[in-house]
C-alpha cells in the first residue's frame, strides 16, 4: 500500500498544509530594516506596582508586529530580545559572553509573541568582594524589554516601586 508523503517524513513534504504567505514574504523582503523595526511594538507589564524588597515580580512582555506583512529582524548576536532592570541586563551586572553568530526574530503578519516569567526581585551586583545578589533598594525602578538589534532598537518599559 503506498504511503502518503506526510507519513514518510512526519510532515507535509509538498507544503500543502503550510500557511506561509509567499506574497507577503516577498513584500516584506523589500521593506527597509528601519521600517521593520518601527513596525514592532513591545509592551511590558508587572503583576503589581508596589513590592517589598526581595518580593518576586511577575513580568509579561508582548512583542507585536504591527505590519500587515510577515517580517524578520536580524540581530547581530544569537540574543533575539532581552530585558533589563535599571540598565542591568537580566538584572545582573555580570559580564555576558557573546558566543558569536547572528539571529533572526520572525513574525507573521500582525503576530504577537508573549513571554511571561517570575523574576526573584534580586539584582546581581559586582563589588570589592565579587558578585553578590541582593534585593533592589527602596524607590522607583524600571524594567525594559527590547529587540536586540544594533540600530533603532524597539523597546518597551514599565516602572514599579519597592517600599
Amino acid at each position: 500500500m503506498p504511503q502518503s508523503p506526510r507519513s514518510r517524513e512526519g510532515g507535509d513534504r509538498l507544503g500543502f498544509d503550510e500557511t506561509r504567505d509567499y506574497l507577503g514574504a516577498a513584500v516584506a523582503a523589500l521593506l527597509p530594516a528601519s521600517l521593520v523595526a518601527r513596525g514592532l511594538s513591545i509592551a511590558v507589564d508587572t503583576d503589581r506596582e508596589v513590592y517589598a524588597p526581595g518580593d518576586p515580580v511577575s513580568v509579561r512582555v508582548v512583542l507585536r508586529n504591527r505590519l500587515p506583512v510577515p517580517v524578520a529582524v536580524t540581530t547581530p548576536s544569537r540574543r533575539l530580545w532581552g530585558w533589563e532592570v535599571d540598565g542591568a541586563l537580566e538584572a545582573s551586572e555580570e559580564p555576558r559572553r557573546d558566543p558569536g553568530g547572528s539571529g533572526t526574530l520572525s513574525f507573521r503578519a500582525r503576530e504577537r509573541k508573549t513571554r511571561e516569567w517570575t523574576w526573584d526581585g534580586r539584582v546581581t551586583r559586582r563589588d570589592d568582594r565579587g558578585l553578590r545578589s541582593s534585593p533592589l533598594d527602596r524607590g522607583d525602578h524600571e524594567i525594559r524589554a527590547f529587540v536586540a538589534t544594533e540600530r533603532e532598537r524597539p523597546e518597551g518599559k514599565t516602572t514599579f516601586r519597592v517600599e
